[in-house]
């Protein structure tokens, strides 16, 4: 069955109605010499030769006066895709059809779970201080325990607090900012987020967002792991440089489970959680934007 012309790009003026019975000729923008091995009988048609599509027409009648003779263009076209080309590998897509979609993990979940609240607290204590500190009209209930934790780490106690020292503080609001920008994420997964969707090779039961909400969420959430991750070692950095002035005076098992594995967790958590997989997920989905090169035989 022939191609419908209407469906191929060619830019034909026609001044006089096509006689199918006059004999016809094939013109096509090529330094090739026309194949005799084409058809020429019939109707109009389109056929391939050398993987090069050619728009059999009629020749214009002796009889016709030049206004009447039809002027044709024939474009070369593209060959048809060939049964070897290598199918597209998509991670992610609705049921039933191909493309890219994200869905947090329940790792992820987990962790902001977890973490968020607790950064919240730590906020709150840092930016309404002194009252949130020993003696303070808002230090008991909710901030009682940095009763301890400001006689680990000094930046939290009455030493920095009394120097004037507002490198904690600082951080503090950056917290807020990271916080609003995993909100954020979690916002739009949830608010654009679809179920059923088909999540490498396995049915998804949690929503997953696609389109531009998808890469919205994904750069939110990358960006957030990334503000998390440079505090924190900024942070780390700060007490190195300066001869670990507020926490050098505790005792090596007071330091670990108090300081460097509370500390450690915003530096692990994010890394792997977030920030290799949604940056994973970065690269393939602008890998798979990109236009490929096709070597052609």
């Amino acid at each position: 069955m022939s191609p419908n012309p209407r469906s191929f790009p060619c830019w034909i003026k026609r001044e006089a109605p096509p006689n199918h019975n006059r004999p016809r000729k094939i013109k096509a923008i090529s330094s090739e010499a026309t194949p005799s091995s084409l058809k020429t009988s019939g109707p109009p048609n389109f056929q391939y030769y050398k993987n090069q599509l050619f728009r059999i027409s009629p020749v214009p009648s002796p009889k016709h006066t030049p206004s009447q003779n039809r002027s044709v263009t024939i474009g070369i076209m593209p060959p048809p895709a060939s049964s070897k080309t290598a199918p597209t590998t998509t991670t992610a897509g609705p049921a039933g059809g191909a493309g890219w979609s994200h869905t947090p993990t329940t790792g992820v979940l987990l962790w902001l779970a977890v973490s968020l609240p607790l950064v919240a607290w730590d906020t709150g204590y840092m930016l309404l201080r002194p009252h949130t500190m020993p003696g303070g009209s808002l230090h008991w209930p909710l901030w009682a325990p940095y009763k301890l934790y400001g006689e680990v780490d000094h930046m939290y106690g009455f030493k920095q607090w009394r120097l004037r020292n507002g490198f904690a503080a600082g951080q503090s609001v950056m917290n807020a900012v990271e916080s609003l920008l995993y909100l954020a994420y979690l916002w739009v997964w949830y608010r654009h987020g679809r179920e059923g969707w088909v999540v490498s090779g396995g049915r998804s039961s949690r929503k997953a967002v696609s389109g531009k909400a998808g890469g919205v969420a994904v750069v939110l959430g990358f960006s957030a792991a990334v503000m998390t991750v440079s505090k924190t070692v900024l942070y780390w950095l700060n007490e190195y440089f300066s001869d670990f002035d507020n926490i050098g005076h505790n005792k090596l098992w007071d330091l670990v489970f108090l300081w460097i594995i509370p500390n450690g967790a915003w530096l692990v958590f994010p890394s792997i959680l977030m920030i290799y997989d949604m940056g994973v997920e970065i690269v393939e989905g602008l890998s798979r934007a990109s236009p490929q090169t096709v070597k052609m035989d």
